[in-house]
């Protein structure tokens, strides 16, 4: 492949791999945005996600539509279910004790589904044709188009919910300031739900268009390593900086796969993202699009 064509190639192929990368991060900022909560466990609800959309499709036997389908109306409950009996009675409690109960719901998320999900397969029959697709001479999975073209349609109506619905708006008051949108009567609860609702479908979502560019499995839940530099490089609490970080990663790690890789051995390509995270911090420790807090003492 020529030098242009394989340059090509590789950004094609990271902004791709970039648009789901966004999904999973969205997941973790609404979170954020809504309740200042940081989800470590954001990976294994992309896990979950995934097999609970697998399982639908191998023991029912529906089609990857109603396999989503089912799949985010179990991950949803699950999450509205957590939201109430486990994050509501703990809602007072200190950031760090939030941070550890992530934790723990992660590693009690990964045993148990291995007991769950035990002899199911790990990922939905892909209906899209295995050859490539050829654009201008660059070669493109055809899986990985359609998954950044659901994904990218998931971003767009994502953002129009958050700038353009009432309910949208209302989180955005709620995570502006929670004091304030409780006294003008915005029933926080209610929206912490929603919010976990929309975790709920955005991991479905982004576990399963990740199942199919990857093969699925219980490793899926690494994904999640791959969010923080997103997050942070693109501001905690900028949609549009998580959207604009997700594409810079994915090309970063495509080309540094495609070029660096092949020089010092593999893998670096999984560590370039944090060593960019760390440069950042160092210029902007709120991220390129996040604002900084200012607090008058």
């Amino acid at each position: 492949m020529p030098d242009l064509a394989y340059l090509v190639f590789l950004v094609a192929d990271g902004a791709l791999a970039g648009s789901i990368y966004a999904l999973v991060a969205l997941a973790f900022v609404v979170v954020y945005k809504a309740s200042r909560m940081i989800n470590f466990a954001v990976g294994e609800w992309t896990m979950l996600g995934a097999r609970t959309a697998a399982a639908a499709s191998h023991t029912i036997g529906l089609g990857p539509g109603g396999a989503v389908a089912v799949g985010c109306a179990g991950v949803v409950a699950l999450a509205l279910l957590f939201n109430r009996i486990v994050l509501r009675p703990l809602s007072r409690s200190s950031l760090l004790s939030l941070i550890m109960l992530t934790l723990g719901v992660g590693i009690f998320m990964r045993g148990a589904a291995t007991v769950v999900f035990a002899g199911v397969p790990a990922r939905i029959a892909s209906p899209f044709p295995l050859d490539p697709l050829v654009v201008a001479g660059v070669p493109l999975s055809v899986d990985k188009i359609v998954a950044a073209v659901i994904a990218t349609a998931c971003i767009a109506a994502l953002s129009w919910f958050f700038r353009g619905s009432r309910t949208g708006l209302a989180l955005r008051a709620v995570a502006s300031d929670q004091q304030v949108a409780l006294a003008v009567g915005i029933d926080l609860h209610r929206h912490f739900a929603i919010t976990w609702a929309l975790v709920g479908v955005l991991s479905v979502l982004a576990g399963t268009l990740w199942s199919f560019v990857s093969g699925g499995g219980f490793g899926i839940e690494l994904l999640g390593f791959k969010v923080f530099p997103i997050v942070i490089l693109g501001g905690l609490d900028s949609l549009a900086g998580t959207i604009v970080g997700a594409f810079a990663v994915g090309i970063l790690e495509s080309l540094v796969a495609g070029y660096v890789d092949p020089i010092v051995g593999g893998g670096f390509s999984h560590v370039a993202s944090y060593l960019v995270l760390i440069a950042t911090l160092f210029v902007r420790p709120f991220g390129l699009f996040g604002r900084p807090d200012v607090e008058r003492v």
